[in-house]
């Protein structure tokens, strides 16, 4: 049995090619919207839906006798892959890591790479003159209208259309004009329209590669001549492959 993280893109694709190729699978995602994703892909593996710590994951190894585990999260997910080495490492099982491509950051003054959600804050505060642009999630979104709030700036939260998601931004205090639920990536247009829309003075986006949109996010922003901060993505665990093809031979090698 094989044991997929997703709700990512990528590990939607992966279930389909796993699904073709006849393996038994259970994917876990974090999310009830993750997990409906995955069943309008096309795929036919028993989904798990909820975040789940590193007892649960062990027993749904130990239970459904799982062989390997294969980690397809979000890179900026490193609670889940922190879980996920734990747990293979407590029931002995293999674990792999897909790790999407990285995206080279253009060398450009406008935009303006940091190394945490807070530091992203901080900028952000510091270079809006009314309007901030999140597209970070909704985990940490907090940090965000915290320091907004403070200095009397307003908060756009672009998220994913998923209610736990929406509910996480009104109990914030983001109003319903400024919450933009909608599944991405989007094209440079669209980003630039949005942007244009909400009067945005500032964009705050994670380096999630161009499967993440952050590459039509950075151009729309550069294009608008609007300041695109950039938090950089947590260095990958060791053995991570980028490469889809080889991801596939290892796991087929493992399981046979």
């Amino acid at each position: 049995m094989i044991l997929v993280l997703g709700g990512t893109s990528e590990s939607r694709e992966l279930v389909t090619i796993l699904a073709e190729l006849g393996k038994p699978m259970i994917v876990c995602t974090a999310t009830a919207y993750g997990g409906q994703l995955l069943e309008t892909s096309g795929g036919t593996a028993k989904i798990v839906t909820g975040r789940l710590n590193e007892d649960d994951l062990a027993g749904l190894i130990t239970t459904h006798k799982v062989s390997v585990l294969v980690d397809a999260t979000h890179p900026f997910a490193e609670l889940a892959t922190d879980t996920a080495q734990k747990a293979c490492n407590r029931t002995g099982i293999l674990y792999l890591r897909f790790e999407r491509a990285s995206l080279p950051l253009p060398r450009h003054p406008l935009v303006i790479p940091v190394e945490s959600y807070r530091e992203a804050a901080g900028r952000a505060v510091a270079l809006a003159k009314k309007t901030i642009f999140i597209t970070t999630g909704t985990k940490t979104l907090s940090l965000f209208t915290g320091a907004a709030r403070a200095a009397g700036l307003r908060v756009v939260a672009r998220i994913l259309p998923d209610p736990s998601g929406l509910s996480h931004c009104l109990n914030l205090g983001i109003t319903p004009g400024d919450i933009i639920a909608m599944q991405g990536p989007f094209s440079v247009d669209m980003n630039k329209a949005l942007l244009n829309h909400y009067n945005a003075d500032v964009l705050v986006t994670k380096e999630s590669g161009t499967t993440g949109g952050s590459d039509t996010k950075i151009n729309a922003a550069l294009e608008l001549s609007i300041p695109a901060i950039v938090i950089k993505r947590p260095p990958p665990p060791a053995g991570a492959t980028s490469n889809p093809d080889e991801l596939i031979d290892m796991i087929i090698k493992h399981t046979g």
